[in-house]
């Protein structure tokens, strides 16, 4: 039952940003929740990461390191390049480039798991690619866009410390020290942090309520396109490097799903309600298109195509 909750998370997300939509009063007041909700998130994703998955980035590194160089190469280069295309105000285009430079979601690793993907590779490069983000988050927005707008580079890291690296170090840490304990509700993890997310998905849409109507079709085409290309780019430039399938297609979810929820916190924060828009939109849609995306692959995982490269890549590994 847990498993098929999650498997339907695009359904909930949808539903609840139509509902917070109509209700917003109910949710608007949760402003000040996001971090600490953003935090939970964190943590529990923390919560899940264990010593083999640090093993296994040292023993097979090139997935991840190419994976996560995508993420904070093509992403935010994206993002730009759209907003240009399409001229978006200075404050959509931070929102943007917000979303663009942020790490992986983790979302993505639901999403992974109900493609068949490569679980272990999704975990190994969210965690890096949010490791990482703490430092690169921060200077990736100073890079881009401090000719437009104002960037406070140094409250962006010391938040991202805040809200990212420190859950993740203290989830990960507890599941070192309490193994079995953290193991009995390992199980439960996923659900609840789709729970949060939906939640945070909700007081986003709440409070961007009344601009959601204004936000214009460019900056929706614009979103859906930022996505789209992370996922295609993602998976094509894999494939050049001679990862198989799976690998492909988990790099591909990972590129193309990013923490937005991460970057609605930071642009509330640190530029304005209409720079969260790209990221509340983005939190909507991502989890649509990748779980479309899941169930294509899924179902793709036992043709014969899929069969033959797998064993092939066995043997070559052997």
């Amino acid at each position: 039952m847990i498993q098929t909750f999650n498997s339907l998370f695009p359904l909930w997300a949808i539903l609840i940003s139509v509902i917070a939509f109509f209700f917003s009063a109910s949710f608007s007041g949760l402003e000040d929740a996001i971090v600490p909700l953003l935090a939970t998130v964190m943590f529990m994703m923390g919560l899940t990461l264990k010593h083999d998955d640090f093993l296994r980035i040292a023993k097979d590194p090139k997935p991840v390191f190419v994976g996560v160089l995508l993420q904070f190469l093509l992403m935010p280069i994206l993002a730009l390049t759209l907003a240009n295309m399409l001229q978006l105000s200075n404050q959509l285009t931070a929102g943007m480039v917000l979303v663009g430079s942020c790490a992986g979601g983790t979302a993505s690793n639901v999403i992974c798991y109900l493609a068949k993907g490569d679980v272990a590779l999704s975990i190994s490069m969210t965690m890096t690619s949010t490791l990482i983000g703490v430092v690169a988050t921060p200077f990736l927005c100073t890079f881009y866009l401090s000719a437009t707008v104002s960037v406070d580079t140094l409250g962006l890291l010391l938040s991202i410390l805040q809200i990212v690296l420190a859950p993740v170090l203290i989830g990960a840490g507890l599941n070192h020290l309490f193994t079995n304990a953290v193991g009995r509700i390992e199980f439960f993890l996923p659900a609840l942090s789709v729970l949060v997310i939906l939640l945070i998905i909700a007081i986003v849409v709440a409070l961007n309520a009344d601009r959601l109507l204004d936000v214009g079709f460019l900056t929706l085409i614009a979103v859906v396109l930022h996505n789209l290309l992370g996922l295609s780019g993602g998976f094509y430039v894999s494939r050049l490097f001679g990862f198989d399938l799976k690998q492909s297609q988990t790099i591909a979810i990972e590129v193309g799903m990013q923490n937005s929820a991460l970057g609605v916190a930071l642009a509330l924060q640190f530029f304005s309600a209409t720079a969260a828009l790209p990221g509340a939109i983005f939190s909507v849609w991502h989890n649509i298109s990748g779980s479309l995306l899941a169930s294509i692959w899924s179902r793709k995982r036992n043709s014969l195509e899929y069969i033959i490269e797998d064993e092939s890549h066995i043997k070559n590994e052997q």
